[in-house]
């Protein structure tokens, strides 16, 4: 496939305006497709901006710029947390991923990423499959999250959870002493992709699980599988348990959600888990450790990492991901030592990495 050729797609593309200190924020729109995107650029500081595609139907045009500027500006720490020399962005496509999305409009998606001639890098999120990347692949390079090819990482899900499982069992051996998961019960909100892979390790691991998803499927799988208990999307932050891993979408930690928390620890796989800064300070007020969720999920872009930089090596895989637990226990160590809440410690720790 020729790229450039592929580029000339007609898209109709424009800069809107960046939140302050944000790189650039772009439009694309398509008829032929239906295709109405959005690509925000965070930071360009520490190589090319890399932050994986999100197809959700948002009812407004500013709840789909808030959100991709939120998940790119967590990219950058994300991306730095892991050791990574990439910068931080993020694309939405705005429409309903399982009656708007076909082949047509993820090559003209392509189009609009090869527009911006390699400044970002996308793969695979919320609403967007493998396949789709295929089909992304055939207007640009680039493109990571691919099943082909030399450097194909695939769907970075499963490495995502193994990164959020090695947390989870550092926040354990911070809090209690001991990383064993026996006898453990952890309340795990989402059962997408990430959250289905990090059951079956807790399991495997003999935590005690309860469940919950808008997908029926799912979470009577986990019930069959993992012996789960299953609760509704609305009961999920009721329960006693030791351990809340949200998986879902973000901004769930929200004042009153977090009144009604019975555990000591969250350890999740969602992104923006905070619904704002308060309530870092309030998790901890109420006694609740929080493992900071750019850390934790850092898994899924190590692996596309190495697809981008075209590293075959599966121990620089490993050596970053079992790195996101040691990065973990320095920002508990220094929230201990200053009482900060571990959200605040974490930022100033990625900030000096940026600086």
């Amino acid at each position: 496939m020729n790229h450039a050729a592929a580029a000339t797609h007609a898209l109709s593309i424009r800069d809107l305006e960046p939140r302050e200190g944000y790189a650039r924020l772009i439009e694309a729109k398509d008829e032929q497709t239906g295709l109405h995107a959005l690509i925000s650029i965070h930071s360009l500081q520490r190589g090319p901006a890399a932050g994986g595609c999100r197809m959700f139907n948002y009812a407004r045009i500013e709840d789909a710029i808030y959100d991709v500027e939120r998940l790119s500006r967590g990219m950058t720490y994300k991306n730095a947390a892991a050791e990574l020399p990439l910068g931080g962005g993020k694309s939405v496509i705005i429409g309903d991923p399982k009656t708007q999305k076909t082949p047509e409009l993820m090559r003209a998606f392509g189009a609009f990423i090869e527009h911006l001639a390699g400044n970002y890098y996308t793969a695979e999120d919320v609403g967007v499959s493998p396949q789709d990347m295929a089909n992304v692949a055939e207007s640009t390079s680039y493109v990571a999250g691919l099943d082909g090819g030399e450097f194909a990482s695939g769907d970075p899900s499963p490495v995502t959870a193994r990164g959020v499982f090695l947390c989870l069992k550092q926040t354990l051996k911070h809090g209690l002493g001991t990383d064993d998961l026996s006898g453990k019960t952890i309340a795990i909100q989402g059962l997408g992709h990430v959250g289905m892979s990090l059951a079956g390790m807790l399991h495997k691991a003999g935590a005690k699980l309860i469940v919950s998803d808008i997908n029926d499927e799912t979470v009577r799988l986990a019930e069959t599988e993992f012996g789960a208990t299953v609760v509704s999307p609305d009961e999920i932050l009721h329960q006693d348990a030791d351990v809340f891993a949200p998986c879902a979408m973000g901004g769930v930690l929200t004042a009153d959600a977090i009144d009604r928390l019975k555990v000591r620890f969250v350890v999740g796989a969602a992104n923006n888990q905070l619904a704002d800064e308060t309530c870092g300070q309030r998790l901890q007020d109420r006694g609740i450790l929080y493992a900071p969720d750019y850390i934790v999920n850092g898994g899924g872009i190590v692996n596309v990492a190495m697809e981008i930089l075209k590293i075959s090596d599966p121990s620089y895989r490993e050596n970053r991901i079992s790195g996101l637990a040691t990065t973990l226990e320095q920002v508990f160590a220094r929230a201990d030592e200053t009482g900060e809440p571990p959200h605040m410690v974490a930022d100033r720790l990625i900030e000096r990495r940026l600086a």
